[in-house]
């Protein structure tokens, strides 16, 4: 028969991180976060921004090239749409832009205008705010600046 040796019993420690060690890591990480995300969430805004002017001068391009063809601006009615749908006009030569008008950046139609108060005509958008004015992501996005 087999007999049984009585060993000793070897506590074993088991190795792990302490309620409070788990805490004070969350902690750090938090304040990190903290630090971050505000230059993190600002390059998006400005981000937002220039994507906004980039559009504007393409939108711009496009408005030009409808001008050459037709010999004036869409009419505040007709709006961007005239750029990609023929207005039935003589010399309509689009569509001047290759795909459908996009909202900007924050979601919303951009502001078109002709004839403009600014010039020929007025295409702007009117930031992360939606209202007319405003400081850095809120700011107007304008053509005629």
């Amino acid at each position: 028969m087999f007999r049984r040796e009585d060993k000793p019993r070897k506590m074993h420690q088991q190795k792990g991180f302490t309620l409070i060690e788990l805490l004070i890591v969350m902690i750090i990480l938090s304040l990190l976060a903290a630090l971050v995300a505000p230059k993190l969430f600002q390059k998006i805004g400005s981000s937002k921004q220039k994507a906004a002017k980039a559009q504007i001068a393409l939108f711009g391009g496009a408005l030009d090239q409808f001008r050459l063809d037709v010999g004036r601006y869409p009419t505040t009615e007709e709006g961007l749409d005239a750029l990609r749908k023929s207005p039935r006009l003589d010399h309509w030569d689009g569509p001047y832009l290759p795909r459908e008008v996009p909202p900007d950046p924050w979601g919303r139609p951009y502001n078109y205008r002709s004839p403009g108060e600014h010039g020929d005509y007025d295409l702007y958008s009117l930031g992360a705010d939606g209202q007319e004015g405003g400081e850095g992501e809120n700011a107007d996005v304008l053509s005629w600046e």
